[in-house]
């Protein structure tokens, strides 16, 4: 890229920080809304390639990037950079993420997972009495840190796809880092209710100001810094030198929750290729093949548990029902009861075997020797016997895992614990490529614990990822859990970045994903389910009420559903909650002009592209 081009590209982005929505993106004049707010979204057709992320000042970094030439990956780079910036509370330089690629003949998974330090044990997580910690006297601080990956991650992935030099797609993040932006309406609300980040100086000073309130414009000359670290370094500059000390620094000496990271950890760190969990997926009398991510990440199996067991139920024959399902307070389409049923069945089961089975696959084996026994057609078939498919068939309130192969493993289930965080970023370029990327920092910003290299107001959050594990290292029977903590190990996941291809001609025809926390599985299923099965578009798909079961009660987005539909649930014997479900849901459809693309009506994003 030309030193014009690279100002031409920098400039842009920092154009659109003082407009209400980037260029060439046709977004609804209500955005950006609020983490609880929702705001119905048009869906957005291009051309050449389409850009799709959580936010308007990062799809516009993305476009310019695919405008000047970029490829997919070196878009998903600049987008990281200003989501760190612009969505700290969800992603960041201080945290993970897991990237599946397709360059036009194969799909490729690159895995920047945190781990745990190598000083930490089992019993991490436990207090002096032996019990689990409370769950933020384990997050908040240095203890819950794990050893960064993201950038090492994007520079494995750029040096094998990248068009652009790597320094060139720092610079719009730096010019916005310096130029400032102004504070979403997201953003403030989450700084607004969060009960932990003012406890740290660096934060506080950063993100409020004098009279306590959120600031309305934040610059950010610290994060700069570093990112020029980044760009010029490689990721040594993050991983190495003042800026890894200062991130251990951080780590080590909080006053209350110290954590046990180490330099060693940090320039030891190595991102992955792992091989994708690829199925088959019959709808509509077409099949697909859906790609994810494979463990230490859990999304994708449990997503083709849950399709994959719903096509062996009567779900394929119940359509959408006119329902409580658009802006709330409005009748829009909506699933069924039945349908509902069948589905919370499947998931159910789905993170039954989640719980017992998936960790790291560098320390613990998988089931029958090999991942895919878990979405074995027999097994899964299997599985769907168990639910009650009768006109008043009644829920399991909890399931078992099940036993998918001969070979017998000796863990205990994890228990239920909290997850958060994230954003997805969809992208699809012009020479064919794409590609799905969530990134996380796991909680509601991470630790809460912000590194500044000179200690002034700014820099960036480090991530609670090591939450992730089972605080509990083994079951009431004294058999390890799976999850546990076990240092160099990387901790499960729930990110389900995914891409559909036709099975036929092999080309892509969705790419997607979310965040949400455990959720995160719930709203990707929703969405390829109302594409493939409902025949709706993306962004319809999207839009959809969210639900969902972790192996519990039967979720529900509150206000989307009308009552006979809880109702009848109940009635079957379901334990029904109802609450917000802010997803975070991007998504890409192959057309036969191009691309239409989709956004969560619940969040900031927006789709973009020529």
């Amino acid at each position: 890229m030309t030193r014009l081009k690279l100002t031409l590209l920098a400039a842009a982005v920092l154009l659109a920080a003082c407009a209400s929505s980037p260029p060439h993106t046709d977004a609804p004049a209500d955005q950006p809304e609020g983490s609880s707010g929702y705001s119905e979204k048009p869906g957005w057709s291009t051309r050449s390639f389409a850009v799709a992320t959580a936010n308007p000042l990062a799809t516009q970094a993305g476009y310019q990037v695919l405008k000047a030439g970029g490829s997919a990956v070196d878009a998903a780079i600049a987008v990281q950079m200003v989501l760190a910036l612009v969505e700290p509370q969800a992603s960041g330089i201080g945290g993970g993420a897991f990237l599946l690629h397709y360059n036009g003949t194969e799909v490729e998974a690159f895995d920047g997972r945190e781990t745990a330090p190598a000083a930490v044990n089992e019993r991490l997580f436990l207090g002096t009495d032996g019990k689990p910690l409370a769950f933020y006297d384990a997050v908040v601080g240095g203890r819950s840190v794990g050893v960064p990956g993201a950038v090492r991650m994007l520079e494995m992935a750029h040096r094998q796809y990248g068009k652009l030099p790597w320094a060139d797609l720092f610079q719009p993040a730096i010019a916005l880092s310096e130029r400032g932006f102004e504070v979403s309406p997201r953003l403030k609300t989450q700084l607004t209710s969060d009960a932990y980040l003012r406890k740290d100086p660096v934060a506080a000073a950063y993100f409020f100001g004098p009279d306590g309130a959120p600031r309305e414009v934040l610059r950010n000359s610290e994060l700069a810094t570093v990112l020029r670290k980044i760009a010029a370094q490689g990721s040594r500059g993050l991983l190495e030198g003042e800026v890894a000390q200062a991130i251990v620094n951080k780590v080590r000496s909080h006053p209350t929750n110290p954590g046990r990271l180490s330099l060693a950890d940090l320039s030891s760190y190595e991102a992955k290729k792992r091989v994708p969990i690829c199925h088959d997926y019959a709808a509509r009398g077409k099949d697909y093949r859906i790609c994810g991510f494979p463990p230490p990440n859990s999304g994708a199996i449990a997503i083709g548990q849950i399709l994959g067991i719903l096509n062996n139920t009567p779900a394929a024959s119940l359509p959408l029902t006119t329902g409580m399902g658009g802006t709330p307070g409005t009748t829009a389409p909506a699933p069924s009861a039945d349908w509902l049923h069948l589905y919370t069945e499947a998931a159910r089961l789905a993170f039954a075997d989640r719980n017992q089975y998936v960790a790291d696959p560098d320390f613990v084996p998988a089931p029958a020797g090999n991942w895919m026994s878990l979405l074995d057609p027999g097994y899964l078939a299997m599985r769907a016997r168990l639910i009650d498919t009768s006109a008043t068939g009644q829920s399991m309130k909890t399931a078992k895992p099940g036993n998918p192969g001969p070979v017998a493993i000796s863990f205990a289930p994890m228990t239920d614990q909290e997850e958060h965080g994230t954003s997805h970023i969809s992208i699809m370029d012009a020479a064919g490529n794409a590609l799905a990327m969530t990134t996380t920092v796991e909680g509601q910003f991470g630790a809460r614990q912000m590194v500044s290299i000179s200690g002034a107001p700014g820099g960036f959050l480090l991530n609670n990822e090591l939450t992730d594990f089972s605080f509990a290292p083994s079951g009431a029977d004294g058999k390890p859990v799976a999850n546990r903590v076990e240092p160099g190990k990387r901790p499960r996941s729930s990110m389900a970045p995914t891409l559909v291809f036709d099975k036929a001609t092999g080309q892509p025809v969705m790419n997607t994903g979310s965040s949400g926390g455990a959720l995160i599985i719930h709203y990707t299923a929703k969405t390829l389910y109302g594409v493939l099965n409902w025949g709706l578009n993306a962004q319809q798909a999207i839009s959809l009420p969210n639900f969902a079961s972790l192996n519990g009660p039967s979720i529900l987005e509150a206000g989307r559903f009308a009552p006979a539909v809880v109702q009848a649930l109940q009635a079957r014997g379901a334990a029904v909650q109802e609450h917000g479900m802010p997803s975070g849901t991007q998504a890409i459809q192959k057309t036969t002009a191009g691309f239409f693309g989709g956004a969560d009506p619940r969040r900031e994003g927006v789709v973009s592209g020529d």
